[in-house]
């Protein structure tokens, strides 16, 4: 396995990026990697690497390439606490709805270009704020995309919002994963029910859980909640959903 790191052209300036590759002679299955508010760092590229090792061309991106390139916190992040929260709304605000059509375009036209990756279609997989970007890539590129995964997804069901993500589902022909924390404030209980009648009313393929004990970010091993015997299980539901839509028969 390779793993270089590249910048990518995109609307609103370079994305700096990881791409995980095998040998261009055997071009693989790709996936575009979305990492939680923390971007790009070891434990990111290590979650990467282990996905890669099951057989993908993974690129691991930074979706907050409008305000920092990594690492995007040069302090340690604390829940709640002020300079964190203030960070956080530094990273995310530029992320509108149209900018994350636009920047699912330019990272799913740069890994489909390349030559580790197999002609074919892709899966996504999002991680906390990034579990609404993995859904719009669903969106934006239905005919490629055949495969979409959220682990501790915020916002994704936002009641009498305009912008939220779940409203994209009408564009979305890719099968869904949707895993949940327990007692989330960013997705309540309420609003994975209310995910769920929209999954329902949808259509297609999916499933909408929740992981019991989890707490929000619990499959990212330098977050504090990080719960091992849950990251694996999700790790296992991620593997056998891109296993069952991105292998050629």
């Amino acid at each position: 396995m390779t793993e270089q790191d590249v910048q990518i052209p995109m609307p609103g300036g370079v994305a700096d990026a990881v791409f995980f590759s095998h040998s261009p002679s055997t071009p693989l299955p790709g996936v575009l990697f979305l990492p939680d508010i923390g971007g790009i760092r070891e434990a990111l590229r290590g979650m990467a690497r282990r996905l890669s090792a099951e057989g993908y061309a993974v690129l691991l991106v930074n979706p907050f390439y409008r305000t920092s390139r990594p690492p995007v916190f040069d302090f340690p992040r604390k829940a709640g606490e002020p300079r964190t929260v203030q960070r956080m709304a530094e990273l995310t605000t530029p992320l509108t709805p149209e900018a994350q059509q636009q920047d699912a375009d330019g990272y799913i036209d740069f890994l489909t270009a390349q030559a580790a990756v197999q002609n074919g279609p892709i899966g996504v997989v999002g991680h906390c704020f990034t579990g609404a970007l993995a859904l719009r890539a669903a969106a934006t590129r239905p005919r490629q995309v055949a495969a979409a995964a959220s682990f501790h997804g915020g916002g994704l069901y936002k009641a009498g919002g305009a912008a939220s993500p779940h409203l994209v589902l009408p564009q979305v022909t890719a099968r869904l994963y949707f895993g949940h924390a327990v007692n989330d404030k960013s997705m309540d209980a309420e609003a994975i029910e209310q995910l769920g009648q929209a999954l329902a009313e949808w259509g297609g393929s999916y499933e909408n859980e929740i992981y019991e004990g989890a707490s929000h970010g619990w499959t990212v091993p330098d977050n504090p909640v990080f719960n091992p015997e849950q990251a694996d299980r999700a790790f296992r539901k991620l593997t056998e959903l891109f296993a069952a839509t991105l292998r050629h028969t």
